[in-house]
């Protein structure tokens, strides 16, 4: 998977899903000084940048993927009983939404 050519469109999906949400929670981290966003953010840039652009890692693939499904599970749960009133949050509503088709695409991925 060290090919990014190579890859299909689910992958880029992935990817491109996976930035969006990490890149949503590095700027909320930065913009409101919440440590815990930006290290949010980091991870997911760094389980997608795992699965799709370290060759050395390939072996690995599989456990990646369930890794950054958890991950991104957590993210949405943690969402819900950290953030004082989620559903008035339009970001956060739009970047869970973003986290749940992520979940879905590497589900389908993983068949």
């Amino acid at each position: 998977m060290n090919d990014l050519r190579s890859l299909g469109s689910n992958s880029y999906r992935i990817i491109a899903l996976a930035l969006i949400t990490g890149l949503i929670h590095l700027y909320v981290g930065i913009a409101d000084g919440f440590a815990i966003l930006i290290l949010n953010g980091l991870g997911f840039i760094a389980l997608v940048a795992a699965l799709y652009l370290l060759p050395q890692l390939a072996s690995w693939n599989t456990h990646i993927r369930w890794t950054l499904v958890a991950y991104t599970a957590v993210t949405i749960i943690g969402y819900f009983f950290l953030v004082p009133e989620p559903l008035n949050y339009a970001l956060g509503l739009v970047t869970k939404a973003v986290e749940v088709i992520l979940i879905v695409l590497l589900f389908l991925k993983s068949r």
